[in-house]
């Protein structure tokens, strides 16, 4: 397994390319935003376009705040309970609400469905990532991703 540089708590310092595989590598994350004076987290399936975290949606907080282009974080992560090792990767950013045709039928090519089923046209956001950040928590005998346990 690979080491990575550590910070202050002892966490390895995931670099840009491993944190992009990481999000990549799981289906589920959660985007949070400020909306009517609160922050609200919420779980939601997402794929990966480049470097930039894509999700569908219905109407609701989660489009008013893409249409807004609102600031936004969005954090996926791995646990393995067996080895007791993790990732989280955090992607600080804007959300963009996506209208443009040919960009809605080119993601739609991702298999991607939204969270909640019930949606009649769920709209695409996209993340546009000003930081993408990882750490992970790991042993000699273990690699955290998913799928790769030893």
């Amino acid at each position: 397994m690979t080491h990575y540089p550590a910070d202050h708590g002892g966490l390895e310092i995931l670099p840009f390319e491993r944190c992009l595989e990481l999000l990549a590598a799981v289906p589920v994350g959660r985007v949070s935003f400020f909306a009517d004076g609160e922050i609200v987290v919420l779980p939601v399936n997402h794929g990966m376009d480049g470097q930039d975290p894509v999700f569908r949606t219905g109407r609701g907080s989660k489009l008013s705040a893409a249409e807004g282009q609102s600031v936004v974080a969005f954090e996926a992560d791995g646990y393995d309970e067996r080895t007791q090792t993790g990732w989280s990767v955090l992607v600080n950013g804007r959300a963009h609400a996506i209208y443009e045709e040919a960009e809605i039928q080119r993601l739609s090519r991702l298999g991607l469905r939204p969270w909640v089923s019930a949606a009649d046209r769920p709209f695409w956001i996209r993340i546009r990532p000003a930081s993408i950040t990882g750490r992970r928590i790991s042993d000699s005998d273990a690699d955290a991703t998913p799928g790769h346990e030893r």
